[in-house]
């Protein structure tokens, strides 16, 4: 089992309005039981970050907020791309997380020991 100061060296990429490819509410299922895992099993990462389809999931309807605020109130960041939600007309619907430029999302992966993209 790895340890905090482990876990907290990581990025997590979510890229995707769900996780796979597949049905749009299998994607959601997985995860929203991918977010509450890493609560429940105490893996926090540094930050996980938003971009391309995947900053739905922080927005308004998304069936994973309440994981996600979770994981923002035990201090992962959670970095979503301005450009993206700007382009998808999802900037006034952002219900989780901080709005942030790619220059913030490279920080964040520059800064890591390991980045896993989902």
């Amino acid at each position: 089992m790895s340890t905090l100061s482990e876990n907290r060296r990581t990025v997590i990429l979510v890229t995707n309005d769900g996780m796979g490819k597949s049905d749009p509410e299998l994607q959601h299922i997985l995860a929203a039981k991918y977010f509450q895992m890493l609560l429940e099993d105490g893996k926090l990462p540094a930050a996980i970050c938003f971009y391309a389809d995947g900053v739905k999931l922080a927005c308004e309807g998304s069936p994973v907020l309440e994981p996600l605020r979770a994981l923002g109130e035990k201090g992962v960041f959670l970095i979503v791309c301005s450009t993206c939600l700007n382009f998808l007309g999802l900037t006034n619907h952002l219900r989780v997380g901080m709005m942030g430029g790619m220059g913030d999302i490279i920080e964040a992966q520059w800064r890591a020991d390991k980045v896993i993209t989902l």
